[in-house]
């Protein structure tokens, strides 16, 4: 009778064995696999996305590339839709998320995040040769191209503007071009991209927000050896010039604060 409760017992440690091990859900599982599997977006330029060869590239990429060749091993890319990315955690279909998951309470009391590897900022964008205005309190009964129900557009209605509805940052900079708006608020990070596309347009930051926007890589809760050796790359890709090069080639300036 006594062998029973010893049975299930060993049979319940041997079911957590093998669920650690399918899932490579703690370091030495990934060393010992040589892989850090990551799951990603692919879709979503200039972070993860396919160039015209169709290899997978972008910023969160490298970033992945990076951390993974400090673990000793090789990073592995899985994609998926933004929906189900970090569900995809649960399912133990990867070891890490790294696609501009933004650092939350909420999502912190379910996973486990790492240090902040990227900041995104709202940002007021006018024309070049606009010297009228020059922060958020001068949008007062100006036009400003917004998608409507965008915080955004929500920031720039709270700052007096008359808003202007856009299906998002391409068509708001090109109403401000066109200067069938005066302004658009949005985000850094788009803004840097589409500077760093089309270096010439007529168009500059005239100010930004004090507060940013974090992201960080993703993991299962429970794993600290993991997110400790995460944390060790990614201040070493910082420290020796790798994050800044990266960070220059997809945004021509340092996002990392």
């Amino acid at each position: 009778m006594k062998l029973l409760p010893t049975l299930f017992a060993a049979a319940l440690l041997q079911l957590a064995a093998f669920t650690t091990a399918e899932a490579g859900s703690n370091l030495d599982e990934i060393k010992s696999a040589g892989v850090l599997k990551i799951g990603t977006e692919g879709t979503y330029a200039p972070f993860t996305y396919h160039d015209a060869s169709g290899a997978l590239v972008g910023f969160d990429v490298e970033i992945g590339q990076e951390v993974a060749k400090r673990l000793g091993v090789q990073a592995e890319f899985l994609e998926g839709k933004w929906d189900g990315l970090i569900a995809g955690l649960d399912a133990n279909r990867y070891d890490a998320v790294i696609n501009q998951v933004g650092i939350t309470e909420e999502r912190k009391k379910k996973y486990d995040f790492s240090d902040p590897y990227i900041a995104s900022k709202a940002v007021l964008i006018v024309r070049a040769d606009d010297e009228e205005i020059t922060d958020f309190a001068d949008l007062k009964g100006k036009k400003a191209a917004q998608s409507l129900t965008s915080n955004f557009g929500k920031l720039a209605e709270k700052s007096g503007a008359e808003l202007v509805g856009t299906d998002g940052f391409d068509q708001s900079i090109q109403l401000v071009l066109t200067g069938r708006a005066d302004a658009t608020i949005n985000d850094s990070l788009s803004f840097l991209d589409f500077r760093k596309q089309k270096p010439d347009a007529n168009v500059k930051i005239a100010a930004e927000q004090a507060d940013a926007d974090y992201s960080g890589i993703i993991i299962r809760k429970g794993e600290p050896e993991l997110l400790e050796a995460i944390n060790k790359a990614l201040a070493e890709i910082k420290a020796d010039g790798t994050y800044e090069k990266i960070s220059q080639k997809y945004f021509g300036a340092d996002v990392s604060k």
